[in-house]
């Protein structure tokens, strides 16, 4: 079977990296992309694809990305669900970054990268991820990945408690 997802478009919305309890980085964002094709009289449709990269990646995409900048992302979809405080049942399809690439996006008039709000932070201050969250992953050693699908877990219901209140 074949789970693979390749994405190219704008990222949607300002980035933020978390730390979970046990000190992983996370980072949640939407891609827009345009649909490629409209019938004359109506709106271009554009489509908000909802992504999530871990650890170093998560710091990466913070690092040098940000709202309106052009992204490519490979990673696999995933389904999961969550009862909210009301108890009701949600559905969340999301797109688990494996790995990102610079689209080569041409620069400003002025020659320069056009600078976000997320550069200008980031020039500011370095986004403040635990050093434990740095070390390497061996990727033929999945013990990190309970730990890794909890504190998932642990941040979305966080985030969906934000929204919801």
């Amino acid at each position: 079977m074949v789970n693979n997802v390749v994405l190219m478009g704008r990222i949607a919305n300002d980035l933020e990296v978390k730390v979970t309890p046990s000190g992983i980085a996370v980072l949640s964002f939407n891609i827009a992309i345009e649909r490629p094709y409209s019938k004359n009289d109506e709106e271009k449709k554009v489509d908000f694809i909802t992504c999530v990269a871990w650890k170093q990646r998560a710091s990466f995409i913070e690092k040098y990305f940000g709202k309106g900048k052009m992204i490519a992302v490979t990673g696999a979809l995933r389904s999961r669900t969550y009862d909210d405080k009301d108890g009701i049942r949600h559905y969340v399809t999301e797109v688990l970054v494996d790995s990102v690439s610079f689209t080569g996006e041409k620069k400003s008039e002025s020659g320069e990268n056009k600078e976000t709000s997320t550069e200008r932070k980031n020039s500011e201050q370095p986004p403040t991820v635990p050093d434990n969250s740095e070390r390497p992953v061996d990727m033929g050693n999945l013990e990190d990945y309970e730990d890794v699908l909890n504190d998932y877990e642990s941040v979305l219901n966080e985030v969906i408690s934000e929204v919801n209140s």
